[in-house]
């Protein structure tokens, strides 16, 4: 089941990142580092309800920040178009799901979460070295836009995005 993140679930929060950034870090992807995400993003998103994550009988399988918050370099993309969007960001899945279709899930869940609030375009990005992101992103139905330099971080970003 897909839900809001509760304070509780910090802990957990917590492994699931250190597990991704050492995953991501092992093929030399550094997007995530000690600088970011911290802990204090997630407790932000936990109070701003914008955190969510996939609860499968009291173990976290994996979590998804979204918002409509999005970078500044966001502006210098060739978006599909200057609707308003939903942002995906922070996404991550817990190493022993990794495989089972939680990522799927999970970006899927922001299709719903558009539905409810009456938007039909969604936009992300994702380190150029994170080929499992991207390969998600397509295989959810996300095209990609462009790429981008953001501020404090190193490499390059790829931008997607999908219309509902």
């Amino acid at each position: 089941m897909i839900r809001n993140a509760i304070l509780s679930d910090l802990e957990q929060i917590v492994y699931i990142v250190e597990g991704s950034k050492l995953d991501m870090h092992s093929y030399g992807n550094f997007q995530w580092d000690e600088d970011y995400p911290r802990k204090e993003d997630f407790i932000n998103d936990i109070k701003e309800e914008t955190l969510f994550v996939y609860d499968m009988d009291g173990i976290i399988a994996g979590l998804i920040c979204i918002n409509k918050e999005e970078p500044e370099e966001y502006k210098d993309v060739n978006w599909s178009t200057e609707r308003d969007a939903l942002t995906i960001h922070r996404l991550a899945v817990n190493n022993s799901f990794k495989g089972k279709g939680v990522g799927v899930k999970l970006i899927n869940y922001v299709d719903d979460i558009c539905a409810e609030n009456d938007i039909n375009y969604i936009r992300t990005d994702t380190n150029s070295l994170n080929k499992k992101a991207q390969g998600l992103l397509t295989k959810c139905g996300y095209g990609f836009k462009g790429k981008i330099n953001l501020l404090g971080h190193e490499g390059i970003f790829y931008c997607y995005d999908k219309v509902l």
